[in-house]
């Protein structure tokens, strides 16, 4: 007879069996342990591995200062909206108001890089929030002088004060550039990104504006701006353990004289007639088939097939395969095609339900051009330098967009709407060949 709380020992000709008699039970209980459940005897399901983005912002760091550059960030895409509401608003002058507003761009364009300059030289922090306190200032200034009826030159002076906004697009590319030093893979991702905020934040700041201006006052935009301009900086540059390292001066030369960066701005400048000419194009389009108050949501649609296929393209591609220069070339053709076709048969058909699929079309191939183009300027920039290098690009697209502005606008007024899509495909084209003929690896120098 077996002994009391030992396990007892059954054979059969097939199996050994074992029964357990002792005290361990389930939470420390006494008795016989009963059978396992069903449940418990199921194998753990396996946890589906985060995505290349929840990666991403699993980076130490990494979260807080995109918190505060999402709030930086978005009053870029309001704030000339803002002033032409609020302008047009008070003085009863749309030509005013965009005067104002280009005045404004040809500032950032000429004081955009010297703020860069200064952001590598002396670092984020030091330099990005009395620059950023400056900016909106002059927003307030501007803000002050279109109420008290200030003369127009005042208008001018208080908004050119806006054009030393940092280029946040640019300090916290630099700042993934340094948090992912060699890991090319996780910076295609950041990359991706990075252009999807970019296209998010230009599509829901007008938006935000034009609620706020015409809901509660003209200047809501515009005050509303430069609080999540402000809140956003301090938060941003704040996080000083992300921030890169300040390089000594006269390590590296200028990004523009960097081999291999002058082509790729000059791409720049191109796609940003691409942008430029695109919107005003098709406002005059939908004005012309009597919708003009759906053309913002046409514009939408652009921008928001840009953001979605930049994250798509940023978590199916991991950019370690084939050359980048390569993929930048089969990127700006595909845009051409896509711009160039689609765009310019849904013009012929007079439809704007023809044209709404054309340009979320030609917005997702816009954003893998903008993804890979900004990859091979962070490669070609000299070390310490990238914060300038992403400016000029910047500067370079604002450039394009002022161009391509007046041209598309010149055509429609001259020519016809239908003809003034022939811009943003011309541009394109001219992206196309610059990118085949001049965007090649530069050759190393053979030592003699």
């Amino acid at each position: 007879m077996p002994q009391p709380n030992r396990p007892m020992v059954t054979t059969t000709a097939d199996a050994l069996v074992i029964v357990d008699f002792s005290p361990r039970g389930p939470r420390g209980s006494r008795g016989p342990r009963g059978p396992r459940s069903p449940r418990a005897s199921r194998s753990p399901r396996r946890r589906r591995a985060p995505g290349p983005y929840r990666r991403l912002l699993a980076t130490p760091g990494a979260r807080a200062f995109t918190i505060g550059n999402l709030l930086a960030r978005l009053p870029m895409g309001m704030f000339s909206v803002s002033a032409v509401v609020m302008i047009a608003g008070t003085r009863g002058s749309y030509a005013l108001a965009g005067a104002v507003t280009a005045a404004g761009l040809a500032a950032t364009a000429f004081v955009g890089p010297w703020t860069a300059r200064l952001v590598d030289r002396h670092g984020q922090a030091k330099i990005a929030v009395p620059a950023t306190v400056l900016a909106a200032l002059g927003s307030l200034a501007l803000l002050l002088c279109v109420r008290l009826g200030a003369p127009a030159w005042t208008l001018f002076a208080s908004y050119a004060a806006t054009a030393t906004t940092p280029n946040l697009g640019g300090m916290s590319r630099a700042r993934w550039a340094h948090l992912l030093d060699g890991d090319e893979g996780s910076l295609h991702v950041a990359n991706s990104f990075e252009q999807a905020v970019d296209e998010a934040c230009f599509m829901l700041g007008p938006v935000l504006a034009a609620f706020l201006c015409t809901t509660f006052f003209p200047e809501a935009g515009t005050l509303t701006g430069v609080v999540l301009l402000v809140t956003g900086m301090l938060v941003f540059t704040a996080q000083r353990a992300t921030e890169p390292p300040v390089r000594g001066r006269g390590l590296s030369k200028a990004p523009f004289r960097a081999p291999g960066v002058p082509p790729l701005l000059a791409v720049c400048l191109a796609m940003g007639a691409v942008f430029g000419s695109m919107e005003v194009v098709t406002i005059a389009f939908a004005d012309a088939q009597g919708h003009r108050s759906v053309a913002g949501i046409v514009l939408a649609l652009q921008a928001a097939g840009s953001c979605a296929a930049g994250l798509v393209y940023g978590a199916t591609h991991r950019g370690g395969t084939g050359s980048v220069e390569d993929r930048y070339v089969w990127c700006i053709a595909a845009m051409t095609a896509l711009l160039t076709l689609p765009l310019l048969a849904a013009s012929l058909t007079g439809s704007l339900l023809a044209l709404a699929p054309a340009l979320l079309i030609a917005g997702m191939a816009t954003a893998l051009t903008m993804v890979t183009g900004m990859a091979l300027i962070q490669r070609r920039t000299p070390p310490g330098r990238l914060n300038e290098g992403m400016t000029l690009a910047v500067t370079g697209l604002l450039g394009g967009i002022a161009c391509g502005s007046a041209a598309g606008g010149w055509t429609v007024e001259h020519v016809s709407p239908v003809a003034g899509y022939g811009i943003p495909a011309t541009a394109a084209t001219a992206a196309l060949t610059i990118a085949l003929t001049c965007t090649r690896p530069p050759r190393a120098p053979v030592s003699p």
